[in-house]
């Protein structure tokens, strides 16, 4: 596969490796931007994907909670002055009136097509368009509207609280809600890449089996801390967990969102 100067763009945004190393990260691994990202981990050289991902397109998200009900959309554009404008506002509005309607992603996307692609002089493209349903739902849009998380709880909870933990979501980007929640493949993959690190490490040289794996436990431990919300420290107070600040059954799921 040829490695374009685009494609090595890609995974320098996403990595915040030099452009050399990443082209040669993509020429090892013949293209694939997530096989490069890991073999860039395994050299120490790059950051979590997770904490690194940065989102190529302009655009806004809206979401309108009505009851126990969430509509979420978010509409891509090309650039952040439209994005911001009140016409794109009225858009997203118009769009959710779509998905209230039950009208599918497609008709959505043709509403847009033939009543504002033509004004706004930029491609428009739906990119999220779900609704979700639950005992109780909180939205947060960040002021940028570019990020916005939900929570789903089980039971009715102070909104202030759900609130709290939407804006913490934005913030930390959880992957899963608890530590169990991991799947042993992803575990897997961790502890592999965890040990290639370390085995590229001079620091780590020597060292015995039994050493590395309790190192690697630490690791593993420190891992599931990180992509887990109930067990992530909350950004609003960083001395307690989310799970101390909000009890741990209360919440269902969490969707986070971003353009």
């Amino acid at each position: 596969m040829e490695i374009t100067a685009s494609l090595v763009k890609e995974l320098r945004d996403r990595t915040g490796i030099g452009m050399m190393e990443c082209k040669k990260a993509l020429s090892a691994t013949d293209g694939d931007i997530e096989l490069a990202i890991e073999e860039l981990r395994k050299k120490g050289l790059a950051k979590a994907a997770s904490k690194a991902d940065r989102e190529a397109f302009e655009g806004a998200i809206k979401i309108v909670t009505e009851g126990n009900k969430a509509f979420i959309v978010s509409v891509s554009c090309e650039t952040d002055f439209l994005a911001n404008s009140d016409r794109y506002k009225t858009m997203l509005t118009s769009v959710v009136e779509c998905l209230k309607a039950n009208n599918t992603i497609e008709q959505a996307q043709e509403m847009i097509n033939s009543d504002y692609s033509l004004e706004m002089w930029e491609n428009l493209q739906v990119r999220e368009y779900k609704t979700i349903e639950w005992v109780s739902v909180w939205a947060y849009v960040h002021s940028n509207n570019k990020l916005a998380a939900l929570v789903v709880a089980k039971s009715q909870v102070e909104e202030e609280k759900l609130r709290q933990v939407a804006m913490h979501i934005t913030a930390a980007n959880p992957e899963f809600l608890s530590a169990s929640d991991i799947s042993s493949e992803v575990i897997e993959k961790e502890k592999s890449i965890q040990l290639e690190m370390m085995k590229n490490d001079p620091k780590m040289a020597g060292k015995p089996d039994e050493v590395l794996l309790k190192i690697i436990d630490g690791k593993m431990a420190k891992f599931a801390w990180e992509v887990s919300l109930l067990e992530q420290a909350f950004v609003i107070n960083p001395d307690q967990k989310v799970k101390d600040f909000i009890w741990a059954d209360t919440i269902s799921a969490f969707y986070r969102f971003s353009i």
